[in-house]
Order: structure tokens, then C-alpha cells, then sequence
């Protein structure tokens, strides 16, 4: 796609994919597309973590698929554990698999750094494996050839992408996202405790850290293009209602109530990922130049959603009985899945926002 054509506005494609290379994903939309994608252009789940600078020197343990170190290394952590690493190192940790449990007593471990915090990149393959490994971290704050004194709290930062708890693939079912494995990971923490699992940061679709990330790439953009206005509308369009559409609409809350500067729409009033997560990286509270006023959500046909003509005009009832599968520090507000707009399919959506903006 060398000699492809770019796109005349400035524009991301966000994902909520996460166990490949930034530059892999953006070559496979170019071929797909028929475009020059950049890299720049592209948010994997994982992306916006390159904001979380305040974790880049510590040690942190990985947990994920894929090239998960070499994430790790592009995004700006200087320090990272796997699973794997730390399976090898403390052999005695990993017990399920009777097959993979040592013969005979290992020697005792040395020299092995302390986790200062972990990331969940995306779901893994042995769960049970990452399960207990990363609970052996954060209850041994770190430390996990120690033995338990008290359960340190609160526990080591953790760092989320991906909230999803279904996907669709090729099944005719959804399959486990990595949002399931969150919910196991926070249930196992909770009965294990007796307390909550907290997240130092939630991010992926719908977290406005992620549509935020989208804002600031985009102007970075529109200034590399040599653009004087400033950027006052976001247009999001996706076919997830719970995930794109939910975010989009919850991006455009944070971006009202920072113009009345309270940050905290939409997200519970916990000590859960609503407060660091706002509080560090969205920054909207101090970035009076912010000139975006808001994000519309444009819902399309082509995917998750189906728009379908029979559907009895009476839905209020049926919106409000949705199970929620969103996670468990999001809040359910029916009024979020609602899109600005549905239109057939992406070609649709982009003639509607420069429709909208008076471009021919």
C-alpha cells in the first residue's frame, strides 16, 4: 500500500485487540482498506499505556499472548517479568499441571527482581498458570518465593487493556474475552482477601482513556497536516453498542462535565478505576486548551449490530432488561449504548460527519 492514497481528515482506527504488534495491525488495515495506515494511526487495546510514564522504570510482570515483552518494550516499560520467567524462576508456584511439576525439590531462588506492578495485556492461554502467579504477586507484594506475612493493601498497581468479556469469531457462540479472565482474576483476589481488586487503569474500549488517546493522536495529526482550527467534534463509529458506542457516549459525558469540570461522569463513585484513571491520564481537569466539545457516537450495521426492520417499535422495556456484560467499574446507563446516529455501514458514517461539517 505504498503509493495508496491518505486519508484527508485526521482519523484512528481503535481496536481492542491487543496480542499483536502496533505495525502488524496497521499493515493489515492498509491491505484491507487499500490505504496508507501508519502505525500512528492505530490504538490496540495496550496503546495508551505509552502515557503511563510514572510505571516505565518499575519491574513489571506481563500477562497476555503473543509478543507481549516486545509491547511491553515499544510502549516504554524498561522492566518486564513474563509468566514464563517467573514460572521458571519459583517452580514450585505453578501446581495444577501435574505434568509440568518438578521431579524433585528445585534449589532455593536468587537474584530474582521484586514485581513493583503488573499488566494484563489480554487473555492468556493457561489461565490457571496466570491466575495464580499473579495473585501469588500481589498477595507477596511482589515477592513470591516469600513466605505470607500479612496481606499487603492496597495491592501492587495493575494495569488492564481489554475489558471485553465476549468476542465473536468464527463460532456460532461469543467466546471468553479477556474480560472474563478479569472477572476471574478480581473473584479469585476477593474470596481469597476478603477485598476488592482495584486497577491502577482500565483501558481498551469503553474506557475514556482510550478515546482520550484517540483525541490526542488525532490533533497531533491535524497539526502535522497543517491544520489552524482547532478540533471542536469527534466522530466515533463502531458496531459494538457496548463497547464503541457506550465509549464514544461516555467520552462525550467526560468531555461536557470537564467543560463544568467534574470529571467523574458515568464512571461509579468508587475507589475502583474511576479515580486514578481520570485523575492521571485524561488530564482534562488542567487542559484548558482542550477544544474538543464532544464526541458523537455513529452506530453502523456491518457487525456486532444488526439493524432489523420487524423489530417492534416497543424496545424501552427490552433495553432496560439487557444483562450488562460490560465491567464490573463501568455503571449500566441505558441512555450510553444509544448511538447519535445508526447508518448501514462506514462508507454512510463518513459522509455523514462531512455532512455535518460543511465538507464537500
Amino acid at each position: 500500500a505504498d503509493g495508496a492514497a491518505r486519508l484527508p481528515a485526521p482519523v484512528v482506527f481503535l481496536t481492542n485487540a491487543g496480542n499483536c504488534l502496533r505495525s502488524a495491525k496497521a499493515q493489515e488495515l492498509s491491505r484491507a482498506l487499500g490505504l496508507q495506515v501508519p502505525p500512528e494511526q492505530v490504538i490496540l487495546s495496550h496503546s495508551p499505556l505509552q502515557l503511563f510514564s510514572q510505571f516505565h522504570q518499575r519491574c513489571m510482570l506481563v500477562a497476555g499472548q503473543g509478543p507481549v515483552e516486545e509491547n511491553a518494550h515499544n510502549l516504554g516499560f524498561k522492566h518486564v517479568v513474563t509468566i514464563e520467567a517467573l514460572r521458571k524462576a519459583y517452580p514450585l508456584l505453578d501446581m495444577v499441571d501435574q505434568s509440568r511439576r518438578p521431579k524433585e525439590l528445585p534449589p532455593p531462588t536468587t537474584g530474582f527482581p521484586t514485581i513493583e506492578g503488573v499488566i494484563l495485556f489480554g487473555e492468556p492461554v493457561r489461565w490457571e498458570t496466570s491466575l495464580q502467579l499473579i495473585t501469588d504477586v500481589l498477595l507477596s507484594n511482589g515477592n513470591p518465593g516469600a513466605e505470607l506475612q500479612d496481606v499487603p493493601y492496597p495491592h501492587l498497581p495493575i494495569l488492564a487493556c481489554n475489558m471485553d468479556l465476549l468476542w465473536m469469531a468464527e463460532a456460532k457462540m461469543p467466546r471468553f474475552g479477556h474480560g472474563t479472565f478479569l472477572l476471574c482474576l478480581e473473584n479469585i483476589y476477593k474470596k481469597v482477601t476478603g477485598r476488592e481488586l482495584k486497577y491502577e487503569a482500565l483501558i481498551g474500549k469503553p474506557s475514556p482513556v482510550t478515546y482520550r488517546y484517540a483525541q490526542y493522536l488525532i490533533q497531533q495529526q491535524a497539526e502535522k497536516q497543517g491544520w489552524k482550527t482547532p478540533i471542536r467534534r469527534l466522530y466515533a463509529v463502531g458496531d459494538n453498542p457496548m463497547s464503541d458506542i457506550y465509549g464514544a457516549n461516555l467520552y462525550n459525558n467526560y468531555l461536557k462535565s470537564a467543560q463544568q469540570n467534574q470529571v467523574q461522569a458515568g464512571v461509579k463513585r468508587s475507589p475502583q478505576a474511576a479515580i486514578p484513571q481520570t485523575e492521571v491520564s485524561l488530564e482534562l481537569r488542567n487542559d484548558c486548551n482542550n477544544s474538543v466539545e464532544s464526541c458523537e457516537s455513529i452506530l453502523v450495521c456491518t457487525g456486532v449490530y444488526r439493524h432489523n426492520a420487524n423489530i417492534p417499535k416497543k424496545t424501552e422495556p427490552h433495553t432496560m432488561e439487557t444483562v450488562f456484560h460490560g465491567h464490573r467499574d463501568f455503571c449500566f446507563d441505558p441512555s450510553l449504548v444509544e448511538a447519535s446516529y445508526i447508518v448501514q455501514d462506514v462508507d454512510d458514517a463518513v459522509q455523514l460527519a462531512f455532512k455535518k461539517e460543511n465538507w464537500s
